[in-house]
């Protein structure tokens, strides 16, 4: 028996994939998707510069699937009150698969600005914690955005 490996169990260390529900490419970009319950059929999440954003994807999509009582990867990123998951329990896969992808795209902006350098006011909502506490699932309200329309 010396010599052998022992097998990977479900839940060890594993520093390829850090977060579920994701994976790597081989040219390096992050991808996230989920089985849809009860079908063979997975839900495409998108690809991401970051395993963050893809994760978040990912817990995007398992929400709205399973509810408040799904496994996810960052479950304090949950909205405060987030008793219900804001559906009526049946979304369809295009639905869940936009929610997800925008809210990937919005943390792969914001994961990839700071991880560059590009932009001093994400560096100081990490700073402060905005980021985290932000949330991705609400769409945004036009008046409030400050777009310098005026």
């Amino acid at each position: 028996m010396e010599g052998q490996e022992k097998p990977r169990k479900r839940g060890e260390n594993n520093n390829d994939k850090p977060y579920k529900g994701i994976r790597m490419r081989k040219w390096g970009k992050w991808v996230a998707e989920i089985r849809e319950p009860n079908k063979r059929s997975r839900i495409w999440l998108g690809s991401y510069s970051t395993p963050v954003a893809a994760a978040r994807a990912y817990d995007t999509a398992v929400f709205y699937l399973r509810g408040p009582s799904a496994r996810l990867n960052f479950p304090e990123a949950l909205p405060v009150g987030g008793g219900g998951c804001g559906c009526d329990g049946d979304m369809s896969a295009a639905s869940i698969r936009k929610k997800a992808t925008e809210v990937g795209a919005r943390v792969d902006a914001v994961e990839t600005a700071m991880r560059g350098g590009q932009h001093k006011a994400a560096k100081e909502m990490k700073a402060r914690g905005s980021v985290d506490r932000v949330d991705l699932n609400q769409i945004p309200d036009p008046e409030e955005m400050d777009g310098g329309l005026n």
